[in-house]
């Protein structure tokens, strides 16, 4: 706000002194003129005064509310750039929580591809072991077979024969049978 060149304050209006001339003004009626005018002088200065320093109080008011506007402009940027920023990393942690489970999910995938693996070999030995020992148990049939069918073909011995006319004479010696391995399941399996 810009200050007159010239102020006038209520004091100069009740010191002013028009001089004396002749056939000049009623004194009383000036003297009453200057001091209204004096006081609404008076009254106007403290309205101004009073204005100012609402002014100044509205200014500094303004200042803080646009301190605080900019507190404000700034938490808000940055509220924005943590929000982008915990955006960014939550982006990048479920990135890194979904690659851990693909690898997890693999490396359990690759046990239980190795479990079957080792289970489909343990099958298969068990049944290798079945077919051995079936084998084996025909082999023992066969040979009991083969002595019952040998058992079958033998003379039936008569024993009054044998006193009247006495022993019969010794065969050929022959190589002692084999005796035929007791069956497998009696004896202790070292392959299984």
């Amino acid at each position: 706000m810009a200050q007159p060149a010239f102020q006038l304050t209520a004091l100069d209006v009740r010191r002013f002194d028009f001089g004396r001339a002749w056939r000049g003004f009623d004194r009383e009626h000036v003297e009453r003129f200057r001091g209204q005018v004096a006081e609404t002088l008076e009254a106007l200065t403290k309205q101004v005064q009073a204005g100012e320093a609402a002014l100044r109080a509205a200014q500094e008011e303004l200042a803080g509310f646009r301190e605080r506007e900019r507190s404000l402009s700034e938490a808000l940027v940055s509220a924005q750039q943590l929000r982008t920023d915990m955006r960014e990393q939550a982006e990048r942690e479920a990135q890194v929580i979904l690659r851990e489970a693909q690898v997890e999910a693999e490396r359990q995938r690759h046990a239980v591809r190795e479990e079957l693996r080792r289970a489909e070999e343990e099958v298969q030995a068990v049944w290798r072991a079945r077919r051995a020992h079936i084998t084996r148990l025909r082999q023992h049939l066969e040979r009991q077979l083969s002595e019952l069918n040998a058992a079958e073909v033998d003379p039936v011995p008569s024993l009054v024969a044998e006193q009247v006319l006495g022993p019969p004479p010794a065969p050929d010696p022959e190589p002692p049978k084999a005796v035929a391995p007791p069956p497998p399941w009696l004896v202790d399996d070292v392959d299984q």
